[in-house]
């Protein structure tokens, strides 16, 4: 069974100090199933591949296992459990990478906490649910998928394909990040653990894909599949996951809204910027409109209003957001060619999402201060590279304009929830490069009343491409 990774960053060795595993050695390290054995086939300064090889030991599996019953006589004996990538290599990336899946490193941190070119290998990978499962698993996490099928038999050509593939896996991210999706989504694929799964398990799935899987578009499935479709564990990780996707878990969705809303409610700049944002959507004629991060639904109401408008889609995280949005727009009881207009989308501004390619326009409202600024080159991949909208209007804080706030204390940010708020020199800085790396123009438009030496409260960019 075996995993290589290679990496393209120069100096490609330093590939080394990431998976704390040097170069020039060849490291061995016994597990209660086999051995699993690292080397570097290569390592040069512009190129660098680290070689997982994992020997399972059937014949030892078989003598320990104390409940043989089912299956017929020799499937202990002969099966593929030695030769392709599943929970062996699974528990062997966290024994084997434990220091590198937590994203320290004593000599490189930096280079730690920052994107790099890598490329995962599987030659031999099960894929129970076949190519196209194996593409929803990881091209919303960015990769980019490359497969080829193994024949049942090379020497029977007319017996097909068998349900294993040879995978490679390209992005541009953390380590950390790979081997963390590796570690979650090979049991996944394969559809089985070779051990007994209990409560422990969910701990282990949060930890390691806490992170990524409440955003993921299959997250149902991912979840179930790691916990041997066992339901009642399924349902207390689903329940986690929603639980700690929620930035602010002790308020629901009306009442964050409220709390926002206090700080600037002196100005109704609420008001003043979904009119705003629907004014620069009425200049692009945009007929069909994605507003990604849409909450509780309150620019859809007004989008709703616009009777040029002839598709209309709410994307939000979160499922409760969701139904607050379809109450306040009344979704049931909409006439019925008001409601073919309209639809709502669980998804995430974060992740890979065919269903969001070929709109007019995007909105884009509040949202990206919430996001996690390790987060921002995965949204813009999301938005900019791969949905691509002719128009994307967006608009955040103008962190300047904060000390107007007498309700605001010194040197806070106007959200609980935010990750972060820019100066208008930081958000035109990032939105000017944004524009520059994907064809798009963009003019900045302040939001709210001005002030002489702080701007304007809210701060709007709008991407032509």
């Amino acid at each position: 069974m075996l995993l290589t990774i290679t990496t393209t960053h120069r100096p490609a060795t330093d590939l080394g100090f990431l998976l704390h595993k040097h170069p020039d050695a060849v490291r061995a390290v016994d597990l209660s199933f086999g051995r699993a054995l690292v080397f570097f086939p290569e390592a040069a300064q512009d190129r660098a591949t680290a070689a997982l090889l994992l020997e399972v030991d059937p014949i030892g599996l078989v003598r320990r296992r104390r409940d043989d019953a089912g299956g017929f006589a020799l499937a202990g004996y002969v099966n593929d459990r030695p030769y392709v990538a599943s929970s062996f290599l699974s528990v062997a990336l966290g024994k084997v990478f434990g220091t590198a899946m937590s994203g320290r490193s004593a000599d490189r941190q930096e280079l730690a906490d920052t994107p790099i070119p890598l490329e995962a290998r599987l030659p031999v990978l099960p894929c129970g649910g076949g190519e196209p499962f194996l593409r929803r698993l990881f091209e919303p996490l960015g990769y980019r998928v490359a497969t080829s099928p193994i024949p049942l038999d090379e020497r029977f050509p007319a017996w097909g394909d068998s349900r294993y593939l040879s995978v490679t896996l390209r992005t541009t991210a953390r380590l950390q990040d790979l081997l963390a999706h590796l570690y979650v989504l090979l049991p996944v694929l394969d559809d089985d653990k070779h051990y007994w799964v209990d409560d422990a398990e969910i701990e282990k799935l949060l930890r390691r894909g806490g992170s990524w899987l409440a955003g993921h578009p299959e997250r149902e499935p991912i979840t179930a599949r790691y916990l041997r479709h066992d339901r009642r564990l399924t349902r207390q990780a689903l329940t986690r996951l929603l639980d700690e996707d929620q930035a602010d878990p002790d308020l629901d969705e009306e009442r964050r809204d409220r709390q926002e809303a206090e700080v600037e409610d002196r100005i109704s700049l609420r008001d003043q910027r979904l009119g705003a944002v629907v004014a620069a959507l009425r200049a692009a004629n945009a007929r069909r409109i994605l507003d990604l991060g849409c909450g509780g639904g309150t620019l859809l109401r007004r989008l709703l209003a616009e009777r040029d408008l002839e598709e209309i889609v709410g994307v939000d995280v979160s499922h409760h957001a969701l139904e607050a949005a379809a109450r306040r727009l009344r979704l049931d009881a909409l006439p019925e060619r008001q409601r073919a207009r309209i639809r709502l989308v669980h998804g995430s501004v974060t992740y890979r999402d065919r269903r969001l390619a070929g709109f007019d326009a995007a909105a884009v409202v509040e949202v990206v201060e919430h996001l996690e600024p390790s987060r921002l080159p995965a949204f813009e991949r999301t938005l900019f590279a791969e949905a691509r909208p002719g128009t994307v209007v967006l608009t955040t804080p103008n962190v300047e304009y904060n000390v107007r706030f007498e309700s605001l204390p010194a040197g806070a940010l106007r959200h609980r929830d935010h990750r972060f708020e820019w100066t208008r020199a930081e958000f035109e800085a990032w939105a000017t490069a944004v524009a520059d790396r994907h064809g798009y123009a963009v003019r900045f438009l302040p939001v709210g009343p001005q002030d002489e030496q702080v701007g304007a409260p809210t701060q709007m960019a709008v991407f032509s491409r």
